[in-house]
C-alpha cells in the first residue's frame, strides 16, 4: 500500500472522503476550522493534516 500521508486532496475528494458535502467542506476551510491551504486559487488539504484533525475532534467530542 502506497504511504498517503503526504498525498494531497481536491475539495470534491475531501467531501467524499468525510460524507459531507461540497459547500459544508468550502466553508469549513474557508473559516479556517479544518486544515486547508489555497493553490491557485482553490482548496487543497493534505491526508495527514485531516487524519489529526479528526483524531483531534474525537479527542475534544470524548473529553
Amino acid at each position: 500500500m502506497p504511504n498517503t500521508d503526504g498525498e494531497i486532496l481536491t475539495l470534491d475528494e475531501v467531501a467524499v472522503c468525510l460524507k459531507a458535502g461540497k459547500i459544508t467542506v468550502y466553508r469549513l476551510a474557508r473559516k479556517g476550522e479544518i486544515p486547508a491551504f489555497k493553490l491557485g486559487g482553490t482548496w487543497r488539504f493534505r491526508r495527514s493534516d485531516l487524519d489529526r484533525w479528526i483524531a483531534a475532534s474525537i479527542r475534544k467530542k470524548k473529553a
